[in-house]
Parts: C-alpha cells; structure tokens; sequence
C-alpha cells in the first residue's frame, strides 16, 4: 500500500491515505490502454457519412451518345463514377464503428492508466469537492491554489456531494469533473492531472482491484 498526501482545496496538507497497489501500483499494460482509448473514440464516431451509388444517384440514365463512330470512348450514362454530378464509387456508407473489450482487458487498461499516472506523479488526492455555493471564482481559486494550469480532472465518489463543484468547474476550459463511476481510459490519459477525492480513491481500491 502507496500513502500519499491528502489536500484541501486551499492545496494545504491535511492527512495521508493509503492506495492500493492492485489499482494504483501494477506494471501498466501499455496494450490494454491503446485498445482502451481506440475503443472509446471509435465509440464517438457517429457513422452517418453517406455517398450515393450508381443506384441512388439523380438524372437520366440514357446513354449519351451512339456506341460507335464518333472518336470517344463508350459510354453508358452520364451518371457513372467518371462523369461530373455522377455516382461515387466505393464511398462511405451508415455504418457502427463499436469496437468490443473483454471486461478483464478493460478492468486492467483502467488500473494501468491509473498506475501509470500516480507512478508519473500526476495524481493527487483531495479531501472532498463539496462546495457551499456555485462559484466559478472559487473553483478556479482552488485551480490556482494547486497550481492546476493544464487539463486537469477530478473524480468524486457517486455518494458524495460534488454537485456545485460540477456546476462551479465546467466553465473552466481545462477543468472535468466526473464520478467515479463514469471514469474511463481515455479520460485518464488525456489529463495532465488526476484529482481524486479520498473517498473515490478508497472505493476505487475496493471496486477495480
């Protein structure tokens, strides 16, 4: 068991928690979490790109002119792939770009992303989110308290109150704030800091161990 450092939100020292190594401390698989974050974004493609085909396409289908005698090459249509306004050829159709993870393979990417980044020092541990008001001054206090001027996310517990911290932080352009619950590999690596409260990085310890 890793201690590392409990903050408050003015960034002062406040306790020490214990993390788990079967979550916080393994060798990353490096494998586990390209596959985790190519499946994420190919998750975002939304696969409406559509061309029409030699059946869809608009105009006449009359040949153009007689097959032979007049010095040209035959045609057919003036709807065919090589003709302007004509149909395109091996284009892009509606389609699902879903990929498939085992749950092992994503349970194991999550503990990488997460191992790799407390072994990079790139995650801190915070007391709590909770905030009294909505307030953007004081979230982006907090930000400048830490020191917190690139991508940076915080992962709270679904039990805990961080309801205002949300509201407060997403006018921050580098700031996210998601549950622990809605935590993934993609998010991970794509922040330059990881903030979890304690409770989070407790129950994280518990549930992808």
């Amino acid at each position: 068991m890793a201690k590392m450092d409990v903050y408050n939100q003015e960034a002062q020292v406040v306790g020490s928690a214990e993390l788990n190594d079967a979550v916080f401390g393994i060798e990353p698989n490096q494998q586990a979490i390209y596959d985790a974050v190519l499946t994420y974004q190919a998750g975002l493609r939304q696969g409406t790109a559509n061309t029409l085909t030699r059946h869809y396409v608009s105009g006449t289908g009359r040949k153009p002119f007689r097959q032979k005698g007049t010095g040209r090459a035959r045609q057919g249509s003036t709807r065919a792939t090589q003709w302007r306004h004509g149909a395109v050829a091996f284009g892009p159709h509606p389609r699902k770009y879903n990929l498939h993870m085992n749950r092992k393979v994503r349970r194991l990417a999550l503990r990488s992303a997460l191992s790799e980044k407390c072994a990079a020092g790139e995650l801190k541990l915070i007391d709590n989110l909770s905030f009294d008001v909505i307030k953007t001054k004081k979230a982006a206090a907090m930000m400048e308290a830490f020191g917190f001027d690139t991508k940076t996310m915080f992962v709270a517990d679904g039990s805990e109150d961080f309801d205002n911290a949300y509201l407060s932080l997403r006018n921050i352009p580098n700031a996210l704030v998601v549950s622990l619950q809605q935590l993934n590999v993609y998010d991970i690596v794509n922040a330059d800091v990881v903030v979890f409260t304690q409770t989070a990085a407790a129950k994280a310890g518990e549930v992808y161990a």
